[in-house]
């Protein structure tokens, strides 16, 4: 069902030119549909702001739930930004404040890149804590990505990532671990999954403290957990949302790391994502960096146009297909009325009634 321009988000412009169905909000006040009120807590950095709007808007559009969905995109002010991201914010986004007045039906919150090794010190915490606790009291479920995940598992149930002395990074299988979930109905056993990280959550931390793992990676661990409740909180520790070049470009920015000395050995690959093909075209382009690098001359341009075409996207219909049940409990179980997270006699301690 369609997404809805109700703030001339640039976003929007962006995927429907990329053909994906977009509401003018005078149309939709026309429509007697359901209307879904979704959160976008976007705690990315400049670079990845836009493209991290992109990315979850695809996933909840792409859901096939009868309703109207209005993004909510906000972010934290202790986070650095630059004049051009803050412009962007001041004129796209909205403020916390507004929408705990309002309310919301479902709340995404993404990863951020954290510069302390506890996340208790990063400057985000307590903004972002200040979210959690109020959509545990108010909003029927919050999907948290990634380094988000880490966090709020250490702030609810006391659980402390780790480090695992390297990147995880790549494309991986993963097997569903609990395939009668609602989450996970309908979708294939055996899936792929991006990942990205350098620390990581283990399936035995999270069933001490009762949560549930549904799918999990014999090689990179745990990518989809839920709170004890089954349903209030969801956690990805993987990337599902990822396009298929968001890889490639993360290893551009490393390769430019290197080149101007940020980053002291050139990167690897990473790990079951670039084709032959693909790793022979960036074998010949790494002759051409040293080359440059020794020469003291400008880095030489990276062959995105020629990579892109060659990379392939082998987890968006299981991502679109899991956001798509979590989009649509949602639906089922939340109240008309936005500022309340259920429907009467819905149990807030067991929403789905599988406990």
């Amino acid at each position: 069902m369609p997404l809805v321009d109700h703030s001339g988000l640039p976003t929007f412009r962006r995927l429907l030119a990329e053909g994906q169905d977009i509401l003018r909000e005078d149309y939709a006040q026309h429509q007697d549909i359901r209307e879904l009120h979704i959160g976008l807590l976007n705690m990315m950095p400049d670079a990845a702001l836009m493209a991290t709007e992109r990315q979850f808007f695809r996933l909840v559009g792409m859901s096939n739930q009868i309703a109207q969905f209005h993004m909510h995109v906000f972010t934290l002010d202790s986070l650095p930004r630059g004049e051009a991201a803050q412009a962007h914010i001041a004129q796209y986004y909205e403020k916390f404040a507004d929408l705990r007045q309002k309310g919301l039906d479902a709340l995404i919150i993404t990863g951020v890149n954290p510069i302390h090794a506890k996340l208790e010190d990063e400057p985000f915490w307590s903004g972002l804590m200040e979210v959690v606790e109020w959509a545990q009291e108010n909003v029927t479920s919050t999907l948290c990505s990634c380094l988000a995940s880490h966090a709020i598992v250490q702030h609810l149930y006391g659980i402390r990532r780790r480090p695992l002395g390297y990147k995880r990074w790549g494309v991986y299988k993963h097997a569903l671990t609990m395939p009668e979930h609602p989450l996970v109905s309908n979708i294939n056993t055996h899936f792929d999954v991006p990942h990205s990280r350098f620390n990581q959550i283990d399936r035995e931390q999270l069933e001490a403290k009762g949560l549930r793992v549904l799918a999990e990676s014999h090689k990179a661990g745990v990518h989809l957990a839920v709170s004890p409740d089954l349903f209030r909180f969801v956690f990805f520790q993987g990337h599902p949302e990822y396009d298929g070049i968001s890889l490639m470009k993360e290893f551009r920015r490393e390769v430019s790391a290197w080149y101007v000395g940020r980053r002291p050995d050139y990167p690897p690959f990473p790990q079951n994502y670039f084709r032959p093909q693909v790793k022979a075209i960036l074998n010949e382009y790494r002759l051409r960096l040293e080359v440059a690098r020794e020469q003291g001359t400008d880095i030489p341009e990276f062959p995105e146009s020629s990579l892109i075409p060659l990379l392939p996207n082998t987890w968006r219909d299981t991502a679109k297909s899991m956001v798509s049940n979590w989009i649509g409990k949602v639906y089922q179980l939340t109240n008309n009325e936005r500022h309340l997270p259920f429907m009467d006699g819905i149990d807030p301690n067991n929403p789905l009634g599988l406990r």
